[in-house]
């Protein structure tokens, strides 16, 4: 008699059926190699990922850091994906929770926002490899850190009086801002890095030619000799908390709306 699929156990099902296989719901098979655990795995494959990059990342390498074949690692997670979707809620799992006490003033649930949205965005800049996967569709956002962090935010909106799919908008929009900000932050930084040039050192080289190059268009001249100077020297910190106030400010006057 042939297996129905609800009779295949998720890590035996083949890619043509349905279901996502999560890491963190699968039991730990048994461990044919006593001091080789995930959690270990994960904590390695994380110290690789700051040292040398995403590119540096394979089971083989990360097996030879830990004196154990990729076969081992098999074990305990069933491929590199699943490993980085790991990786990645180790991170956010570093992260504080939001409040939601006091949460009906505006002023503590805008507050509890910018710290949240801050410190994702410092984990991003802080470990540039989570660029390259943050943006893949996969595992990455069923993590028990990151729901914990997004269940912390919709508790807090809740408190604010957010309805639960308004709050959910409102989730959405400040950490696709955040993540997408913290992800060119990111970039910019690898690129600096590799080239062996500091930000300031870089923008005084870089500004002269943008301020030719816009001669003709009198709006981004004006932005890039003027308003750019200016946020240079304020700092990144300064121009992400400008923005995140900007849909801050959006948000509330949509809810001051009759």
């Amino acid at each position: 008699m042939t297996a129905k699929s609800e009779d295949i156990a998720p890590e035996h099902r083949t890619a043509a059926q349905p279901g996502i296989a999560s890491p963190w719901n699968r039991p730990q098979k048994r461990r044919t190699q006593p001091a080789l655990s995930r959690e270990q795995i994960v904590a390695e494959a994380f110290a690789l990922l700051d040292s040398d990059g995403i590119e540096a990342l394979s089971m083989r390498k990360l097996g030879a850091r830990l004196n154990a074949g990729a076969t081992s690692l098999y074990t305990h997670v069933a491929n590199k994906e699943e490993l980085l979707a790991l990786v990645v809620d180790h991170v956010f799992g570093e992260l504080p929770l939001a409040r939601s006490e006091n949460a009906e003033d505006p002023a503590v649930w805008r507050a509890a926002i910018v710290e949240c949205t801050e410190a994702v965005r410092a984990a991003v800049v802080r470990h540039p490899w989570m660029v390259g996967v943050l943006g893949d569709v996969g595992m990455i956002y069923l993590g028990p850190n990151w729901m914990r962090l997004s269940e912390a935010l919709l508790a807090l909106l809740d408190a604010a009086g957010f309805e639960l799919g308004e709050a959910n908008d409102v989730m959405g929009v400040v950490m696709g801002y955040t993540i997408g900000t913290a992800t060119v932050e990111a970039a910019w930084l690898s690129a600096l890095a590799k080239n062996g040039e500091g930000e300031q050192e870089f923008m005084d080289r870089l500004l002269p030619a943008v301020v030719e190059a816009t001669r003709p268009y009198p709006h981004l001249h004006r932005l890039y000799t003027v308003q750019v100077p200016e946020e240079v020297e304020a700092g990144r910190d300064s121009s992400f908390l400008r923005g995140l106030n900007v849909i801050l400010d959006g948000i509330e006057a949509r809810r001051a709306k009759p």
